[in-house]
């Protein structure tokens, strides 16, 4: 969240960039609150230096009478300062509740607009969209035709939105996943395996809503756990509480879990088949830095994105996402939309990857700080996440791009270390 104090500071800015994102946040009433609360404090330390000057009396009083009305009065003060206390600890709760609400500052440079539609193309990807000399077939057409993807099946065991993966789409799967996870760790990303649940303290702290009519988690029924909709939750709650020294930032890792999502509302052609599932498999990069790191970090990692689907030879391009679709936590985000050529009528860009510089916006949150050595104090961390691959898009990306006029694939050269083939 927010610092209060920035806020407080920055009351129109504040709001302004409320209104570039689309949400509703009633900065006015923190700052009447935070008056009130102020004021309640003052009343609280005022009742509390009275009553300790009247302690100071008692023992030096010249009566009993005297020495009575003083512990009295004494009781006196202490009742309004302790009801002054309880104001103003309400006070700090509903302050609290309402600068949760109110998402990062974004980007100056980040384009201004409601949706997807206002978001800024960056650039593109090495490949450019194959020209096919025959009707490309879309993924799950493909898939149904080669017996490698069952939704039926899916429905019958768990519900609509769920599917098998079968035969060598399974090994192109784990392929993937063996490819994802040996680039990042040779770039310094230590390899993590997380919990697909989580406490929902903690996917409130990342900024996920895991109750409530509007969440798209699927939370535990008489638990505080909910299902984790990427490993960004648990990796950025490995480190709540925590305190880092600065000599171990930037720390890098990659997280590989199983990611559950209700996609409630999500429907039409360019949802179909894989692209909006409820369960998928990703890897997921999560960085923790220095303020003056992020930025270069986040740049790495969209660098990290793009070298992963140039080396898998798909055509995508880059944005910077709107304001109004960042999200709460992010200060900036930039998606990597892959050319699908089944998409649409003539093909089109799907989301694929997206990488956030948070800043210090989910560290407020989760309380995770760092320290500098031989400086008095904690500063609070930033954090940044990205998408390596999420392998239900990544699997549509390769199928319609590399698909044959028989219906078979050809696999990408840097996938033949981990499939022992070059065609399926």
């Amino acid at each position: 969240m927010l610092d209060r104090k920035f806020i407080l500071e920055n009351v129109e800015a504040v709001k302004t960039n409320c209104q570039n994102r689309g949400v509703t946040c009633d900065v006015d009433r923190l700052v009447e609150l935070e008056e009130l609360r102020r004021n309640a404090l003052k009343d609280a330390e005022e009742f509390n230096r009275q009553a300790n000057e009247v302690a100071k009396k008692i023992g030096k009083a010249s009566s009993d009478s005297e020495r009575e009305a003083l512990k009295e009065m004494g009781k006196q003060l202490r009742d309004s300062k302790a009801r002054a206390q309880a104001s103003h600890d309400d006070l700090e709760t509903q302050i609290l509740g309402v600068q949760q609400t109110i998402p990062n500052m974004a980007h100056p440079q980040c384009p201004i607009g409601g949706d997807d539609s206002a978001n800024l193309v960056l650039k593109y990807g090495k490949h450019t969209p194959r020209i096919f000399d025959f009707k490309p077939l879309d993924h799950l057409e493909l898939g149904q035709r080669r017996n490698w993807i069952d939704f039926e099946g899916g429905a019958r065991t768990t519900g609509a939105g769920f599917y098998f993966l079968k035969g060598n789409l399974v090994l192109l799967d784990l392929a993937l996943q063996q490819f994802a996870v040996n680039f990042l760790h040779e770039r310094g990303f230590l390899p993590t395996l997380t919990p697909d649940l989580a406490l929902d303290e903690i996917l409130f702290g990342i900024g996920f809503m895991p109750r409530g009519p509007e969440t798209q988690v699927y939370s535990i029924e008489n638990s505080p756990l909910s299902l984790i909709g990427t490993a960004e939750i648990t990796l950025g709650g490995l480190y709540s509480g925590e305190t880092m020294f600065d000599t171990d930032l930037p720390l890098r890792l990659c997280g590989i879990s199983h990611c559950y999502r209700t996609e409630a509302g999500a429907a039409g052609r360019a949802s179909r088949g894989l692209y909006r599932v409820h369960q998928f498999t990703k890897v997921e990069m999560f960085a923790f830095t220095l303020p003056e790191q992020s930025e270069a970090m986040h740049d790495e990692l969209l660098r990290i994105e793009c070298d992963i689907f140039d080396a898998l030879e798909i055509p995508y391009q880059v944005v910077d996402t709107a304001t109004g679709d960042l999200g709460g936590p992010a200060y900036r985000k930039f998606d990597l939309e892959a050319w699908m050529p089944g998409r649409g009528d003539n093909g089109e860009y799907g989301e694929v990857t997206s990488t956030s510089n948070c800043t210090d916006y989910q560290a407020r949150r989760l309380n995770i700080r760092y320290k500098v050595k031989d400086q008095k104090g904690t500063k609070y961390v930033h954090t940044l996440n990205g998408t390596a691959i999420a392998l239900s898009r990544a699997l549509i990306a390769i199928l319609e791009n590399h698909q044959n006029q028989d219906g078979s694939v050809n696999i990408p050269a840097c996938l033949h270390p981990w499939i022992n083939k070059t065609v399926i």
